[in-house]
């Protein structure tokens, strides 16, 4: 009897082990995610961007190699892709940072959550977007700034300036304003008025540009196209007249600043895209392709604005002098400017401003330029330097 129990138990225990196994072995395994093969060469690129850095550093002539005939076909290639689009693409993803993250945080919870591993995986893909950045800016935008110096490529004997020197440019520059005034339509509000669109003013830029390129030939010979901010009127407290967004190679235009500042910062962004890095080069080439051109309303908004710089140092170091250049200008580009100071008022002191130029004065010095911000008004030395040689 004991035996014939024991063997019922035997056998009883026998079907519950044999249950369980097949229990645990219909249960599933988590699946195991994969780093797309994109993301894998983007980590790769970066990797060989960051040892491209280091020599773009130690190496000033291999910055102005790479700058005049590498970096071209990363920045070209990005300006005619992105070219055809009626927007700024860089301005339409910012305003989809939101949207994007949701997204992003979405996919992550429904697809790679199931393990640590697959987490980790979701935030290797996340980052390759980052080593996108790198590689676009590494690729066509740091040789530009570790590269020989504007001054020494053109010849001009940059240095420390005197007062008399900054009288006599500011007293060109007079000049030139009066020679193109009669040419200029005005508001009643003094301000001036552009004659023509945005089409148009791109149009004969990329003709101005095309004459400076003949020129100088470590500017980039490229047709693009300016893009207007949706947004311009905001961005104006951020003081940002313009910008050149590098991984989407466009140069991006703020409409809200008054229209005799646009053809000179549109030039600018320009210069950005054409491998001109540094703030003040960009405001001196800038400066060189709108007295190139053909039309009046574009060589007028440079000598103004380059004006503005110059006078600004005069003042600082001889208000007798300013005033004595400040004289000789026609009323109307008193007026203008009188305008463009009543327009300002509104947007003078700002927290985005604030932020936005320490944010940019940090970029700066990253990238090399020890002065930062303050780089965009040394413009003038450059200014100097070359009308001396005109003389």
């Amino acid at each position: 009897m004991n035996s014939e129990n024991n063997n019922t138990i035997f056998e009883a225990s026998d079907i519950a082990a044999t249950d369980t196994i097949t229990v645990l072995s219909s249960e599933e395994p988590t699946p195991r995610k994969k780093i797309p093969l994109i993301c894998k060469i983007l980590y790769a690129i970066a990797g060989f961007c960051a040892l491209l850095y280091v020599l773009f550093i130690i190496f000033p002539a291999f910055s102005d190699f790479f700058n005049k005939n590498i970096s071209p076909w990363i920045r070209g290639p990005l300006a005619k892709l992105t070219g055809w689009i009626p927007f700024s693409l860089a301005e339409f993803l910012l305003l989809c940072v939101p949207v994007i993250l949701i997204a992003a945080v979405s996919c992550g919870i429904k697809h790679y959550s199931s393990s640590w591993r697959n987490v980790g995986v979701f935030c290797v893909i996340v980052l390759s977007i980052a080593a996108y950045v790198f590689s676009t800016f590494t690729l066509g935008f740091v040789p530009a700034y570790r590269g020989t110096p504007l001054d020494a490529k053109m010849g001009l004997d940059k240095k420390e300036v005197s007062a008399e020197e900054l009288r006599e440019t500011a007293m060109i520059l007079s000049k030139k304003i009066n020679g193109e005034i009669d040419n200029i339509i005005f508001a009643e509000d003094g301000s001036s008025v552009m004659p023509y669109s945005y089409e148009e003013l791109n149009h004969r830029l990329m003709y101005a540009y095309d004459k400076t390129c003949r020129k100088y030939d470590f500017i980039q010979d490229l047709d693009s196209n300016i893009k207007r901010i949706m947004l311009s009127e905001p961005m104006t407290y951020t003081h940002i007249s313009g910008v050149y967004t590098f991984f989407t190679g466009e140069a991006n235009l703020n409409t809200n600043y008054p229209q005799y500042t646009q053809p000179y910062t549109a030039a600018h962004e320009f210069a950005h895209q054409r491998g001109i890095a540094r703030e003040d080069e960009a405001n001196f080439v800038a400066y060189l392709v709108c007295i190139d051109s053909n039309d009046a309303y574009i060589r007028y908004s440079a000598y103004l604005n380059l004006y503005e710089y110059v006078a600004s140092a005069l003042y600082q170091a001889n208000p007798e002098y300013y005033s004595a250049v400040y004289y000789t200008l026609p009323e109307e580009a008193k007026r203008e400017m009188a305008a463009y100071s009543k327009f300002f008022d509104k947007y003078r002191e700002s927290v985005a401003s604030e932020v936005s130029g320490a944010v940019n004065d940090l970029y700066l010095n990253a990238n090399g330029d020890k002065n930062g911000t303050k780089s965009y008004g040394l413009v003038v030395d450059l200014a100097v330097a070359y009308y001396k040689t005109q003389n």
